[in-house]
């Protein structure tokens, strides 16, 4: 099994403790170096090159956000799992420069193994198994959604990215609300969610924009298996849905 190599950077100490203890008892990780100083973690990067790299925003030195920016030139086989505060730009300035995800403090170090699972499986081979060295349940149609998303640049911390899956979801369920998204499937999504269709339908299209201004417009047409997009074209928010939906009910995901 592919051990996991981690850089820990963290300038909260029990938060750079908890993790650097939780990821080095687990089977198949390894932390090469825990700290909160940015500029050293940076050249522990490049010494070292790891599958992985936490990168608190608060750092001494070069703060997160530098770090990350660094790591992509760099080091871009990295992945990136940025932590702080619940602060809209620095989560924006964070994935823009290239997180793969952004934890909210506080987080359970669960949440943190689940990111981590997800980000990490691609470089794992066929053995059955995870990176926390336990047998891996049947891949579920909520990890393949993420899956999907994190492959095409939909961030997790936008509002768009759960009414997204909950809406996927839905019609996996229920084709038919596909055809009156208006009347049926963002009243639904915003429900659940204890807010208005208005918002749902903005949030999703949000989203979808946030994934085609990143450019993967190559991973969006290997996805789906053809070249549907080019350039800067993007599909309605009833498009996108449809689209996911019909793929994993294509794959035997239901």
């Amino acid at each position: 099994m592919h051990t996991v190599s981690i850089i820990v950077l963290e300038s909260n100490e029990q938060v750079l403790q908890q993790l650097t203890e939780a990821f080095s008892e687990k089977e198949g990780f390894n932390v090469l170096y825990a700290g909160d100083d940015g500029d050293e973690g940076i050249a522990m990067i490049l010494k070292y090159k790891p599958d992985l790299v936490f990168a608190g925003m608060f750092l001494k030195g070069t703060d997160g956000c530098g770090v990350i920016q660094t790591v992509r030139k760099t080091w871009p086989n990295a992945k990136i799992i940025a932590t702080g505060m619940a602060n809209d730009t620095l989560i924006e300035r964070a994935m823009s420069e290239g997180a793969a995800y952004y934890l909210i403090k506080p987080f359970s170090m669960q949440n943190a193994m689940e990111r981590v699972s997800e980000l990490m499986k691609d470089k794992e081979p066929s053995t059955g198994k995870d990176y926390a060295g336990i047998k891996r349940k049947p891949t579920t149609v909520d990890e393949k959604i993420s899956e999907i998303f994190i492959s095409i640049g939909i961030p997790p911390h936008i509002k768009g990215y759960g009414y997204l899956r909950e809406g996927i979801k839905l019609t996996i369920e229920k084709p038919y609300v596909i055809s009156s998204v208006t009347k049926s499937l963002y009243p639904h999504i915003a429900a659940k969610f204890q807010t208005t269709p208005s918002k749902v339908e903005r949030a999703i299209r949000h989203a979808i924009e946030v994934a085609w201004n990143r450019g993967r417009i190559e991973a969006i047409n290997a996805i789906f298996g053809t070249r549907i997009y080019l350039g800067t074209e993007k599909p309605t928010n009833s498009e996108f849905i449809a689209l996911v939906a019909d793929k994993l009910i294509l794959e035997n995901m239901i």
